[in-house]
């Protein structure tokens, strides 16, 4: 019995250093720098198909609006490229945005929070809803699912941040 656990032993060391031996392929890599907000900002359904498209050279590192200038940076420092200024407007948005939920409009039910991809929508079924303000990255996807057309989205003057205020609506 002790030569069988001892030899468990030793096959779980070898292969938990082989597993560790193993390098982080580049979609992963890509992947883990991107703000996995799933907003769809980039063109792509998520941050991993986005990571893919870069990798693939299908695609720029500067599409990403919630990563911001930072992750342009630091994915051009990863793939040895020049660093680039970050591309608003790639999706089609004017500029960026930040969504308002009309409180008065709104019926509480709920659906908007599902389809918002970082949760930066806040409520409960049959009160009213509101949006972080601060968290929101303007993707649009809450807009199609409200039943009342009570979320718009507010662009923001260029270099204006999202102040405290701006947080509680």
């Amino acid at each position: 019995m002790t030569l069988l656990a001892a030899g468990l032993g030793v096959a779980l060391m070898l292969t938990a250093r082989a597993v560790k031996t193993q390098r982080e392929s580049p979609v992963d890599t890509i992947n883990a720098l991107l703000p996995q907000t799933q907003c769809a900002q980039c063109g792509y359904p998520g941050c991993r198909p986005y990571a893919e498209a870069i990798v693939a050279g299908q695609t720029e590192i500067d599409q990403c609006p919630p990563g911001g200038e930072a992750l342009v940076t630091s994915l051009a420092r990863l793939l040895g490229r020049s660093t680039t200024e970050l591309q608003p407007n790639f999706t089609g948005l004017p500029q960026p945005a930040v969504a308002f939920i009309d409180e008065q409009a709104c019926i509480g039910c709920a659906i908007c929070l599902d389809a918002c991809p970082v949760d930066a929508i806040v409520g409960a079924p049959r009160y009213t809803h509101t949006v972080i303000a601060a968290e929101c990255t303007g993707c649009d996807l809450c807009l199609a699912p409200c039943p009342v057309d009570c979320i718009t989205l507010h662009p923001l003057a260029a270099g204006q941040g999202k102040s405290q205020s701006e947080a509680t609506h």
